[in-house]
C-alpha cells in the first residue's frame, strides 16, 4: 500500500517574534500565512503561549479566518490549561497539539509528560475533541510509555519529538543513528495503537530526509528553521525546497520498498 502525501505544516511563531521585537504589524503574520499556503504547505501551526511571546489572541483570530478561506487546517498549539483549553473551544481550530510549556524556556523544550500528567491531560483531550470538534495531538519524546498514555489518554494524533536526533545529527554525534530509531519505533508502536504520526521540533534541509522516510509518519511540522532561512532566501523559496525535499524523499523510500 503506496503511503499517503507527506504532509507540511508550517509554524509562523517566529514572524510574530520577529514583529514583537519593534512592536506594530510588521512583518504580517497575516501575509506569511498566505505565503507559506501558496508556497505548498499543507496547514499553518501557531503556539498561543501563556505569556504571548509570539502569537497574541488577535492573531489567532486572524489565522482562523484565514486558513478557513483557503480550507488549509489550523493547527493550534497550547499549554494543557484552563484558559487555553476556553480559546480552543472559542476559536475551534481544526487542530489542538497539547505541548509542555515553561515561561522561562526559550522554545518548547521536551516532550509533554502524558504517563505523569495522565488525570490532567485526558480530560482536557476529551473536552478538546468533544466539545470542540478539534483533532487532538500530544507532542511527545519518542518513548513508548508516552506513545501507550497518548493512546490510553484518547489522542487522535501524537506529534514525536525531532528535537534530539536533530541536534545529534547537526554535531556529527554517533547518537542520531539511536535517536532516528526511536523514532521509528515509536511511531511504529503508535500506528498500531491506532495513532496518526507527525513529527516537529528541529527539522532543517539536512535532517528532513531520513524523518521524512519513516513509513507511519503522514506530516511534519516546521517553523523556525524555515523563517530563519526566510531571511536569507525568501519563505515562498524556503518552504518550496523544504516540500520538495519531503517529496523526494518519501518517493526514494516507496522506491527502495518495492525493489
Amino acid at each position: 500500500m503506496t503511503p499517503p502525501r507527506l504532509r507540511l505544516g508550517v509554524n509562523i511563531d517566529h514572524v510574530a517574534t520577529v514583529r514583537n521585537a519593534r512592536g506594530g504589524g510588521a512583518p504580517s503574520l497575516i501575509r506569511a500565512a498566505e505565503i507559506a499556503i501558496a508556497a505548498g504547505a499543507d496547514g499553518i501551526t501557531a503556539h498561543l503561549r501563556e505569556d504571548r511571546r509570539h502569537i497574541r489572541d488577535a492573531d489567532l483570530d486572524g489565522l482562523t479566518a484565514l486558513t478557513r478561506a483557503f480550507e488549509r487546517p489550523l493547527n493550534l498549539e497550547m499549554a494543557v490549561t484552563e484558559e487555553m483549553v476556553a480559546i480552543a473551544l472559542s476559536h475551534r481550530p481544526h487542530a489542538v497539539c497539547l505541548v509542555p510549556e515553561r515561561r522561562e524556556e526559550r522554545t518548547t523544550e521536551g516532550g509533554l509528560d502524558v504517563v505523569g500528567q495522565h488525570n490532567w491531560v485526558t480530560p482536557a483531550v476529551r473536552q478538546l475533541h468533544e466539545e470542540g470538534g478539534a483533532r487532538v495531538s500530544l507532542f511527545i519524546a519518542a518513548d513508548p510509555d508516552q506513545v501507550r498514555a497518548s493512546a490510553d489518554a484518547g489522542a487522535q494524533v501524537v506529534e514525536l519529538h525531532a528535537g534530539a536526533y536533530c541536534d545529534a545529527l547537526r554535531d556529527h554525534s554517533p547518537a542520531a543513528e539511536v535517536h532516528l530509531r526511536a523514532l521509528h519505533e515509536a511511531a511504529a508502536l503508535a500506528h498500531a495503537l491506532g495513532l496518526e504520526v507527525h513529527v516537529g521540533h528541529g527539522i532543517d534541509f539536512d535532517s528532513v530526509r531520513p524523518v521524512a522516510q519513516i513509513p507511519e509518519v503522514v506530516e511534519l511540522n516546521i517553523g523556525h528553521f524555515l523563517i530563519g532561512e526566510a531571511i536569507f532566501v525568501g519563505l515562498e523559496t524556503a518552504i518550496g525546497h523544504m516540500r520538495a525535499l519531503m517529496d523526494a524523499a518519501r518517493a526514494e523510500m516507496i522506491q527502495e520498498r518495492d525493489a
